[in-house]
This record gives C-alpha cells, structure tokens and sequence, in this order.
C-alpha cells in the first residue's frame, strides 16, 4: 500500500507541473459536449437561395412566402437571368436556385398546373434532401389550399395539383455518399497526418537535446521552418494522390474540374496544416502535449468543417469557429473542383483565406520559436 501511495502521490504532482496535459484532459470532454449538443444538427434550414421571378406576380410572390415562411429557405439574392443562378449555385453563395416562368400567374387562372424549377446543388447531401422534402411539402400545401378554395360548394372531381416543382439536383444527382465522402475524408487524412506529425517535431528535437545543436548553427528560424514542412509536404501529396486513386477506382469519383488545379491549391492547405503542427509544437513541451493538443484540433476540424455535417445548419458561433479551420476552405476547394468543376474565379476567396492563416501561423510560430531560443 505504501508503494501504491507513492505512486499516486508522484502521479498527481506530475499531472499538476503537467498544466497543459490536464487543461486538455478537462477541456475535451467539454468540447465534445459543446460540439454534439449545440453545433451538429442533420435537419439543415435556412439554406441561401437565389431567385430568378419571372412572374413579378401576385401568385408567385405568394409561392417564395410559403418557401421563406417553411424555415428552410432564406432569400439572399435575386438574379435577372439564368446566367446568375448558375454561377451562385457554382460558388456555394446559394444552394438553392428558384427559377419561376413568366406564364405561372396565367397558368393557375386557366386551371393548369403551373411549374416551378429548383435547382438544388445535391454536393451536400444532407442540404440537398432538406431542400428537397421542405419544397415537395410547400407544394403539396399550396395545392391543398387552392384546391380547397375551388371545391368550396363543388361537388365534382378535383382538378389537377395547380402546384409543381420541379427538382433539379446539381453536381450529385443520385445522391451518392461516396462523393460527398471522398474530398472530405482526404482533408481529414491529410489534417491528422501533418499537424500531428510535425506538431512533435521541434517538440522532439528539444527532449533529444539536438534542437541547441541547431539554435548555435547560421540556421535562421524561417530556415527550420522549412526543413520541417518541405519533407512532409511531399508525404501530404502522396496521401492525395493515393485518395484520388482509390476514390476513381472504387467509387467512380468524377473529376469534372483541372487535377492540376487541385494539386496546385493543395500546396496551400498542406503548409496550412503544417503551420498550425509547427505552432502546436513551438507552445508545448513534451510530445505527449503537442499529441492531446493536436487532437484537440481534430474534434473541430471533423465537426466544423462541413465534413460529415452541413455548416448551413450550424449556430453562427460555430460556423465562425469552422472560418477559423485550413480544412472549412479545403474542403470547399476539394468539392468545387472534383464535383462542380469549378475554377480559380470561383476558389480564389478560399486560396486567399489559406494564405492568410499560414501568414499569420507562421509568423506566430517563428516569433514564438526565437523568444525561446533568444
């Protein structure tokens, strides 16, 4: 008993000089918590959409309230031709394009079925079914509703639906998961491979003693940097290029956009990833530090990102914290190009985005490196 005592005595006393090791071990748990019970929510609403009104009825101005008022569709543009409903859907600015005909007044007068065209960008699955079911729902109501008024001391047969929209689902259109999975789980590979493996580089340098050996040489910081992130790099593009491979050969995953394109704003989220590992491993001092933390990093990335979850369903403080992720971004870069074929005009605010957050990380991470080291 007296050895088991000691023991746990100099188990507590480490984990109390160990301040890091527990402020993880407490704030996991919480962060689940947090997570799963605000943050992740499948019944996605309040999805943007663009509308092309063609009508300007009164008719059609009735349609887009009961949309709006169904909590699944927020209104955020108008466009003025075909032209600007492609290239919003394209972007990701709207998942939901409406596009009403300019006889959809005149046709609910004659008594014929007025059609309505959603198109619905079907890359986000759990976007795209919501959509789907809340338009289905409000046309069935508004039929409903008009027929009702019609039949009104008629003892006749019922008319036809007045109501039809039409779905037209973009980029996925048999819904299948493999798609949508794919560029995610190659950004997560990616994100747990090089923040975990370069966040206990430096960290393992200095329990060897060889990080001294390398202050005391011509070598700047920016320099260390570099011979740290260089080699893994190369490790990174192995992984996507693997993926790729995999995703072609077993799931028949259509590259609509330019691999070269892809592989060329990969570099990008790559550093990114390994920036926050280097900043990981200049604020710890063990690797068993730079390891919880760096796990810490993954629980959001997996969650915030729009990897499994839409980020449309997501509270705004969340969604926020998702902004602050390289992966949020390299996701929208993996999916527009793989799925939507999309180019540089549409992915540039998601590169520029990328760039900032290595700027800034590394510029954190070598100041922090030379205090040290001063």
């Amino acid at each position: 008993m007296k050895r088991l005592r000691a023991i746990l005595i100099k188990e507590f006393l480490q984990m109390r000089r160990d301040r890091l090791t527990l402020a993880m071990m407490l704030l996991v748990p919480v962060a689940q918590l947090m997570l799963f019970g605000y943050a992740i929510n499948t019944d996605v609403k309040h999805l943007p959409t663009i509308v092309f009104d063609q009508s300007l009825q009164q008719d059609s101005r009735d349609l887009l309230n009961s949309l709006t008022a169904s909590g699944y569709f927020d209104i955020h543009y108008t466009a003025r031709n075909f032209q600007e409903i492609n290239e919003a859907v394209d972007s990701g600015k709207a998942k939901v394009g409406v596009i009403i005909p300019p006889d959809f007044s005149s046709q609910l007068k004659h008594g014929r079925t007025a059609t309505v065209q959603m198109i619905v960008d079907a890359s986000d699955s759990l976007s795209a079914s919501s959509a789907i079911s809340a338009a289905q729902l409000v046309s069935q109501l508004k039929s409903q509703q008009i027929l009702l008024q019609k039949m009104k001391g008629y003892t006749g047969h019922a008319e036809q639906s007045p109501y039809e929209i039409r779905i037209r689902p973009w980029y996925n259109r048999d819904f299948v998961s493999a798609f949508y999975m794919v560029p995610g789980i190659t950004g997560v590979i990616l994100t747990m491979t090089m923040v975990m493996i370069t966040s206990m580089a430096i960290v393992r340098e200095r329990e060897r003693g060889t990080l001294e050996q390398l202050i005391v040489t011509p070598m700047k910081s920016w320099e260390l940097m570099l011979g740290k992130i260089i080699p893994y790099s190369i490790v990174g593009y192995v992984q996507v290029t693997v993926a790729i491979l995999v995703g072609i050969a077993a799931f028949d995953l259509p590259i609509r956009g330019s691999l070269v394109l892809l592989y060329a704003l990969t570099s990008f989220f790559i550093i990114a990833s390994l920036a926050l590992g280097i900043l990981i491993s200049t604020v710890t001092k063990t690797q068993m530090q730079a390891m919880q933390l760096s796990f810490f990093i993954f629980l959001p990335s997996i969650l915030l990102s729009g990897f499994m979850f839409p980020r449309d369903a997501m509270p705004a403080v969340f969604n926020l914290l998702g902004n602050v992720l390289p992966i949020t971004f390299y996701l929208e870069i993996m999916r527009g190009i793989i799925l939507k074929g999309v180019g540089i005009s549409v992915l540039w605010h998601n590169v520029l985005a990328l760039i900032v957050f290595i700027v800034l990380v590394l510029t954190i991470s070598i100041m922090k490196l030379q205090k040290k080291t001063a």
